[in-house]
C-alpha cells in the first residue's frame, strides 16, 4: 500500500466513524487485507484501534491483524477483549503467534491464559516460551509437515492434499520412523517424479538444519546465505521438532535491522520507540544520552587545561569543532563497515587483522590529505589576522599550520582504528557490535582527538 493510499484509507476510516456509519466500516474493514489494517492502525488513536478491531466479524482476521500490527497495540487490544475472546482469536494462529504474544503481556495473564487453552495447545505455546524469544526455538512453529521416506510419491502427494493444518512449504522434509530428519523434497522434484518412486530414492540427503537455541540472527543469516523459504528446527539427537519459515525470517531481519540502526544512534533497542508516549521515549532516550553529557564534560575539562594555551593563539581554538567532527564521523564510518561486515560474516577472525590494517591506511590517508588542506587555511588565518596588526609572527603562523595539519592527521587516524577495532573487540566479547557505532565510540574519539590536538599544538609552541 503506497503513502498516498494510506492517507486516502485513514481519512476514509475517520469520516465513516464520525458519521456512524457502522455498516459502512464494517464492509470496508472487511475489504481491507489484514497486513493493511495493521498499518493503518498506526495512523490511529486508540479509541479508534478499539473500534475498528471490535467491528471485525471473523476472528480469522482478528488473528491476523493482531500478527501484523506493532507490539504496544497488541496489548492495547487485549487489554479492551474478554479473556474467553483472546482464547477464540488465538485459535486462529499459528503457535508461534500465540507465543510471541503471550510474552507481551504480564506472567499472571500469561498464565490465565494457558489455563483457558485446551491442553494440547497450551503445551505446545508453553513448551515455545520455554525458549528464549531471540532464539529459532522462539519463533519456530511446531506444526511442520514432514513426511516418512517409505512413502511413494503419489502416497506423499495424496497426504499433501490432506494437511491443511500445518505449516508447509515449497518443499517437503522427509524423517524415519523415530521422526529424525534424513531429507528434503522439493514440491517440484515430487511433480516430476515417478508415483512409484519413494522418497528416499529422489531426497536431498544433505539437509542444513539449526538447534532451537540458534540466535535469530544467525537463522536469518543461513536463509539469506542458501536462499531458503524456511529452516528446519531440530533436537540434540536430530528429530525434527520444527520449521521458522520464510514470514519469521523478514520479520527477524527488519527486527535485527531497526535495532543495529537504533543502537548506532544512541536509541537503544527498543524497535516501537516512535509509537511510544513522549514519557516513555524520554525515559529510553535518556540514559544513552548520558554518555555523550559525560564525553561532552570531560572533553570541556580536556579544553580547560590547555586555557592559557588557546588564550595566546586562539586561532587553535577556532580548529577544535572540525578536529572532533572529522575525527567522530570517520570513526562512525569505520565502525558501521565493520559492524555490518560481522554481520553478514564478510568480517571474521581470520580477516579481521587484515581488515584493520586496510582501514587504518585510509585513515592514515585521508588525515593527511585533510592536514594538508586544513594546515594550508589555518596558516592563510593565521597570516590574515597577523597582517591586520596581532601578534602573530610568520614563524607562528607556520607552527599554528603545522599543529593544526598533524593533530587533525593523529586525530582522524585514530579514530579510525577506534572506530575499526571495537567492533572486532566487542564481537568477541559475545556483545553486539552495533552499540560501537553510538555514542560511546564517538565520545571517545571526540575527547582522545581533542586531546592530542591540543598536545601537539603545546608541544610544537615550545619547540619553535
Amino acid at each position: 500500500m503506497r503513502n498516498n493510499e494510506v492517507i486516502l484509507l485513514v481519512d476514509t476510516y475517520r469520516k465513516l466513524h464520525r458519521r456512524g456509519a457502522k455498516v459502512n466500516l464494517i464492509n470496508i474493514i472487511d475489504k481491507t487485507h489484514p497486513a493493511d489494517l495493521a498499518l493503518l492502525f498506526r495512523s490511529f488513536t486508540q479509541h479508534e484501534r478499539l473500534d475498528f478491531f471490535s467491528l471485525i466479524k471473523s476472528n480469522e482476521k482478528k488473528a491476523e491483524v493482531l500478527s501484523e500490527v506493532d507490539d504496544n497495540i497488541i496489548v492495547e487490544i487485549l487489554k479492551s477483549l474478554k479473556k474467553d475472546n483472546i482464547i477464540q482469536i488465538f485459535r486462529e494462529m499459528d503457535y508461534d503467534d500465540e507465543s510471541s504474544i503471550l510474552r507481551l503481556l504480564p506472567q499472571e495473564e500469561q498464565q490465565e491464559l494457558l489455563k483457558l487453552m485446551k491442553e494440547e495447545e497450551s503445551r505446545e505455546v508453553e513448551a515455545l516460551m520455554g525458549y528464549d524469544e531471540d532464539t529459532a526455538g522462539g519463533i519456530m512453529n511446531p506444526k511442520v509437515f514432514h513426511l516418512l521416506e517409505s512413502l511413494t510419491v503419489a502416497k506423499a502427494t495424496e497426504e499433501i492434499q490432506n494437511s491443511a493444518d500445518t505449516e508447509m512449504v515449497f518443499y517437503i522434509y522427509v524423517t524415519d520412523e523415530r521422526t529424525h530428519l534424513i531429507g528434503v523434497v522439493s514440491l517440484r522434484q515430487l511433480i516430476l517424479n515417478d508415483p512409484q518412486k519413494k522418497l528416499s530414492d529422489i531426497m536431498v540427503e544433505d539437509v542444513v538444519s539449526i538447534r532451537p537455541d540458534t540466535d535469530q540472527e544467525e537463522v536469518a543469516r543461513l536463509a539469506s546465505r542458501y536462499n531458503f523459504v524456511a529452516v528446519p528446527v531440530v533436537d540434540d539427537e536430530n528429530k525434527l521438532i520444527g520449521v521458522v519459515t520464510v514470514d519469521d525470517i523478514i520479520d527477524v531481519l527488519r527486527e535485527e535491522a531497526t535495532e543495529d540502526l537504533l543502537q548506532m544512534a544512541g536509541l537503544g533497542r527498543d524497535t516501537d520507540i516512535i509509537l511510544k508516549s513522549t514519557w516513555e521515549t524520554t525515559k529510553k532516550r535518556f540514559p544513552w544520552l548520558l554518555a555523550t553529557y559525560v564525553g561532552g564534560l570531560i572533553a570541556a575539562f580536556v579544553i580547560g587545561a590547555y586555557h592559557d594555551l588557546l588564550s595566546s593563539f586562539v586561532i587553535l581554538t577556532s580548529f577544535i569543532p572540525v578536529i572532533a567532527g572529522m575525527g567522530g564521523n570517520i570513526g562512525t564510518q569505520s565502525s558501521t563497515i565493520i559492524t555490518r561486515g560481522l554481520l553478514t560474516g564478510r568480517v571474521n577472525p581470520n580477516t579481521a587483522m587484515k581488515i584493520i590494517a586496510k582501514e587504518l591506511r585510509v585513515g592514515i590517508i585521508l588525515g593527511l590529505i585533510y592536514g594538508v588542506i586544513l594546515g594550508g587555511i589555518s596558516f592563510a588565518m593565521a597570516y590574515i589576522i597577523q597582517s591586520n596588526g596581532f601578534n602573530y609572527p610568520l614563524n607562528q603562523c607556520i607552527e599554528l599550520s603545522v599543529a593544526i595539519a598533524i593533530g587533525i592527521t593523529i586525530a582522524m587516524t585514530l579514530a579510525t582504528f577506534t572506530g575499526t577495532l571495537a567492533p572486532i573487540l566487542l564481537n568477541k566479547m559475545k556483545i553486539d557490535p552495533a552499540i560501537a557505532t553510538g555514542p560511546f565510540v564517538t565520545t571517545t574519539i571526540d575527547i582522545l582527538g581533542i586531546l592530542i590536538y591540543l598536545a601537539i599544538a603545546t608541544g610544537l609552541t615550545h619547540i619553535f
